[in-house]
Parts: structure tokens; sequence; C-alpha cells
């Protein structure tokens, strides 16, 4: 892979990561157009690996969020006074919904690097699961804030967040939509939704890094090109938080719902007309 390959890769990543239209999803017919096979092993985990970027941008710009919860959960363990505080439960709220994801991406691992990387299936993603967002975003009250928070709202959201395994529903979409479904306001779901991809985004790239460490090497895309990518989609994706987070709190999901459902028919008709193929 040369080095402007990478650049906008890791542009696409940064973007669409925090966004509620599928990074992986993007990065896969961006990989197809630019000539890869995005089932070989390098690539799955070079799509994988450079996500770090884009998740410890939310590290970063959440840092005194983690730092104030993380600091009431340790606290919680051997104080507990401070179990009763709503950081405290928040803390245990995101570790809950954190593990069905890791659990599931586990065991179907092969699955998901190989038959769901087929283009078919993510403009089915996009276009199926905008019509839950936009259920959710516009027929329930949304009338929660942070601190109605319960292990419970989190657990349902990381069941929902496994279906972002498959590409094109996009994970950030997936526990949107559980949020505004359980009534949280559109600000906490955006929230909920980055601390709840911190833990499962860095355990996965962390694992892709280590596991396919020869693949990346020797199969073409180097080591070079993957860590660019993935400071771009750093850089990128501490500007996307912020500009999301703004336009959320003033605005609904409308744009990204149809966004989605034009990018899956797109997707669809070149599939159709065999100017790209699904693998």
């Amino acid at each position: 892979m040369d080095i402007l390959h990478a650049i906008i890769l890791g542009i696409i990543e940064g973007v669409t990561e925090l966004l509620p239209i599928s990074s992986t999803g993007h990065l896969t017919i961006a990989e197809k157009l630019m000539g890869y096979q995005i089932d070989d092993p390098a690539i799955v985990a070079f799509t994988a690996i450079i996500q770090i970027g884009a998740i410890m941008a939310a590290v970063i710009y959440f840092w005194s969020d983690i730092w104030r919860v993380g600091g009431a959960w340790f606290k919680g363990l051997v104080d507990a006074k401070a179990r009763k505080k709503a950081d405290y439960k928040y803390g245990w709220a995101i570790i809950i919904g954190s593990i069905p994801i890791a659990i599931v991406g586990f065991l179907f691992q092969d699955i998901i690097e190989t038959t769901l990387r087929s283009l078919w299936w993510v403009a089915g993603s996009l276009i199926v699961w905008s019509f839950v967002l936009l259920y959710a975003d516009k027929k329930v009250k949304h009338n929660r804030g942070e601190k109605d928070v319960t292990w419970r709202d989190t657990l349902i959201m990381g069941l929902v967040q496994c279906l972002a395994l498959i590409p094109g529903v996009s994970r950030s979409g997936a526990t949107m939509s559980a949020g505004l479904m359980a009534g949280f306001d559109r600000v906490t779901v955006t929230r909920l939704s980055f601390f709840l991809g911190i833990p499962a985004l860095a355990a996965a790239g962390t694992l892709q890094a280590v596991t396919k460490f020869d693949d990346i090497s020797a199969h073409g895309v180097g080591w070079g090109p993957t860590i660019v990518a993935t400071i771009t989609s750093f850089i990128v994706g501490y500007l996307s938080i912020a500009w999301l987070l703004k336009f959320i709190g003033s605005n609904d999901f409308t744009l990204f719902v149809w966004y989605r459902i034009a990018l899956g028919f797109i997707i669809i008709a070149l599939l159709s007309s065999v100017v790209i193929t699904a693998t």
C-alpha cells in the first residue's frame, strides 16, 4: 500500500468511525475501489488496526470524563460510601456494556473476517439499519439523560453493538439506536456510544496487530502505511467528535439516515452492473 492510499483510508476511518454510518463499510468500499482484495487477511487486519487511531481520539477528547468515572469506579471498589455515587454506577454500566461484543467477536471471528466482508452485506446492512435508526430517532421520546443510565441499559446497547460486526450496520449506529429506543437524549447516546466503543475497538485493533503482525508485514500492506493511516485517523477522528457533538446538540439523525440509504443503493447498483465485485 502506498502512503497516499493510507492517508485517504485514514481520513475515511477518522470521519466515519464515530458517526452512525459504518466506518468498516466505508473502508471496505474504498479498499475495493482502490483495487485491494477486501477479504485478504492483511487488509482485514489493516482495517481493524487503524480504528485504534480514531478511538484514541475519543480517549483524549473525553479524558476528563474517563478520569472522573474511572476514579469513582476504583474508589467504589474499596469504599462502600463511594458506591452510591452516579459515576461509580456509570463505570460499571460501561464495563458491562462492553462485554458482549468481546465474546461474540471472539466466537465468530472467522465469519466476520471472511463471509461478512462481502459488499452485498455492506449495502444491505446500510439500508436496513437506517430504518431502525430512523424509527428510534423519530418515534421514541428521549427524556432520559446520563444520570439515568443503568447497567441494564448498557448491557442492551452492548448486545446490539454486536450487530456492528456486520460491516454496514455501524457500531455507533447500533449503540445509538439502542440508546434512543431506551429513551435517552441524542447527546447522551452519542457520548455513551463513544464510551462503549473505546474498549471494544481498542481490544479488536490490538488483537489484530498482535495476531496478524506477519500478514501486515509480508502481504504488501506494510507497517509504514498502517501507522500513517492510524495517525491520520486519530487527527481526523478528534475533529469529527467535536463536530458531531455540536451537530447532535441541535439536530437529529435524519441526515445520516438518508446518506446511509443512498450509499447502500449506489453500492447495489455498482454490484449489479458488475462495475465492482462483492469481494
